[in-house]
């Protein structure tokens, strides 16, 4: 796997498979196990398919009793899980282990309850984002949050990644959109955390399962909210004659008091590929392209448009088109989201970063990409959730050429360590997963990290879920309660020892 280092297999799981196997089907009987090799290749990566890895075996459960036994029994047996929804991770979150069990939990696909008064929708883990939109959609409702990838990503997945999308500038990520959860904990335990209210007393644990990539627990069933869809929604399609100027304009529609729905923003050679790929007639002769959409009463929206294309003219904007129908409107955003499999089409792969930073940084960190692109002698596409600073460079590489591999994963090293020096993040939405894993310490110090796992040993003492993920040592939770004696004495001798 490219030099990754995973925890060691424990070749004690490995000798006991064919028990191990037959227990787990005791439990979850029929078509729910798979364990021949041809079969668990389906699963042996996720979305970052640079990394791949065969499980123990792969175990499909149905209900929460079954994932709740699956658990206790894994628990008892000290027996690795990585939890897996529909495999769309862009971070290695769901890589699997040679000695764990892969935990999928796309039978969890039904939506449990719509609840149209209270703006709620209880769904199962597996049940994919925009089958949450489309559930709805005909009561003039919707889910929110919709990253690139949701016609297939699960909302169990977006919970576990805190997911975003083109519309969260506005409308927040999956944290901000999520009322409650069921999961399941590692001893197979079940609780519940939120519910069908918008806050909960006492401490914010579903903060922390938000996000915290299958380290904490497995996710049963989902709570979230829905809105109204707006009364008028326009985008405006335009082009500047480099990203500097385009990143000006971002920060100005920002500085003006102006939310835009989405505010998205790609650079000429993402510009080309989209456009050859979903024709909807992009201009190519830009450095920079930027779709702003509007939405409300259609008098406000109206108001707006005038004041983002006066703020794009002041910034030399070179075209600028505004939507007229609903359909010109969805256009303007099938290229953006289709950006990914655009750029697939023009390189044999290519490797997606996610970083954050402060707006205002955009121009210089755009150069410094540049730059890396010219020392690593690969090429860049961008695109990015412009109104948040949350950035997706496309790395381009062909793994058939030796090294070439190597010199992505090198080049994103060097970008996300570009994005911290500025004041930015690791990650916006695609989590940490492997992938950052070994540059957490460039922008966490031992102590961060530490208190960080002391989280995950509350929920997981064994550290049985999802390991070799987030945190770049893999520490026993003993480790983190040590004391250091010096000459017979601990530090603070006063206080009480237990």
């Amino acid at each position: 796997m490219s030099g990754l280092a995973m925890p060691k297999a424990d070749s004690e799981t490995m000798a006991r498979r064919a028990t191990i196997v037959a227990d787990l089907r005791a439990i979850v009987p029929g078509e729910g196990v798979v364990e021949t090799v041809n079969e668990m290749r389906a699963f042996e990566s996720d979305g970052l398919t640079a990394y791949r890895q065969l499980p123990l075996v792969v175990v499909l459960p149905e209900t929460v009793a079954q994932v709740s036994r699956v658990l206790k029994y894994c628990n008892e047996h000290k027996i690795r899980v990585v939890p897996r929804g529909s495999g769309t991770s862009l971070s290695g979150g769901a890589l699997p282990l040679e000695d764990a069990v892969l935990l999928v939990m796309s039978r969890f696909n039904r939506i449990l309850s719509i609840d149209y008064p209270n703006r709620v929708v209880v769904a199962q883990p597996g049940v994919t984002n925009l089958g949450i939109t489309r559930a709805v959609e005909e009561e003039g409702f919707y889910y929110a949050p919709d990253p690139s990838s949701q016609i297939a990503c699960s909302i169990g997945g977006n919970v576990a990644e805190n997911s975003g999308g083109v519309h969260c500038l506005k409308y927040g990520l999956t944290a901000n959109n999520v009322l409650g959860i069921e999961m399941v904990l590692m001893d197979g335990e079940v609780i519940r955390l939120g519910g069908r209210h918008l806050d909960a007393e006492g401490y914010d644990l579903l903060g922390i399962m938000t996000g915290s990539e299958g380290l904490l627990g497995v996710v049963t069933e989902v709570t979230v909210r829905i809105l109204k869809k707006p009364d008028t929604a326009r985008a405006l399609l335009i082009g500047f004659p480099t990203s500097e100027q385009g990143g000006q304009c971002v920060a100005d529609i920002i500085g003006a008091g102006i939310i835009p729905g989405g505010m998205e923003m790609m650079d000429a050679p993402a510009i080309r590929a989209a456009e050859d790929f979903v024709q909807v007639g992009y201009p190519l002769d830009c450095e920079a392209l930027l779709i702003v959409e509007l939405d409300g009463p259609a008098v406000e929206v109206d108001h707006l448009i005038g004041q983002v294309e006066a703020i794009a003219i002041r910034n030399g904007s070179t075209t600028c088109r505004i939507s007229a129908s609903e359909d010109e409107r969805l256009a303007f955003w099938a290229g953006r989201k289709a950006a990914f499999p655009a750029v697939g089409r023009i390189s044999p792969d290519y490797y997606c970063m996610d970083g954050t930073i402060p707006r205002k940084e955009l121009p210089r960190v755009l150069h410094g990409m540049r730059e890396l692109s010219e020392k690593y002698g690969l090429g860049v596409a961008n695109v990015f959730h412009a109104g948040d600073g949350n950035l997706h460079p496309l790395i381009l590489y062909d793994a058939n050429k030796p090294g070439e591999l190597e010199s992505a994963e090198a080049f994103g090293a060097d970008i996300l360590r570009l994005c911290v020096a500025v004041g930015g993040v690791l990650t916006g939405e695609h989590g940490v997963g492997v992938e950052k894993r070994d540059l957490m310490p460039e922008m966490f110090n031992e102590t961060d990290l530490d208190q960080q796992m002391r989280v995950k040993c509350a929920f997981d003492p064994g550290h049985l879920l999802n390991p070799g993920k987030v945190f770049p040592q893999l520490r026993r939770c003993a480790e983190l309660g040590r004391m250091h004696v010096h000459k017979g004495q601990v530090a603070f001798p006063d206080i009480p020892r237990f």
